[in-house]
């Protein structure tokens, strides 16, 4: 079990900014997890991984993937008040699911 957060490196966040939408990406993605898959991966330690992306279409393909492959999906729009624009796509959190389904939808995708 582990849970992946992807990263919109077109943006360019200042750390903070990062740090705070990644936050968001982990939180929105539990949320929306079954709670045995939840239980399983809170046992584990809470394993999660930082990807990146290139830029928002290929977030929003990767989350089209997610919801195909039944993986927890949430795409995270910021609320503008602050460094981009109101709606920005800034992050993907994925999982927490079993390695072998969620690496099936990131395996190309670099470390942040």
């Amino acid at each position: 079990m582990k849970q992946i957060i992807v990263v919109n490196l077109s943006l360019r966040l200042p750390n903070g900014k990062l740090a705070a939408q990644v936050a968001h990406a982990s939180v929105a993605s539990l949320l929306i997890t079954e709670p045995e898959i939840l239980s399983q991966w809170l046992e584990i330690g809470m394993p999660k991984i930082a990807l990146k992306a290139n830029d928002d279409s290929e977030l929003l393909g990767l989350h089209e993937r997610a919801e195909e492959a039944g993986i927890p999906s949430q795409l995270i729009r910021d609320a503008g008040k602050t460094v981009v624009t109101f709606g920005t796509i800034t992050c993907l959190g994925l999982g927490p699911a079993k390695v072998k389904e969620i690496d099936a939808v990131t395996k190309e995708l670099k470390l942040l």
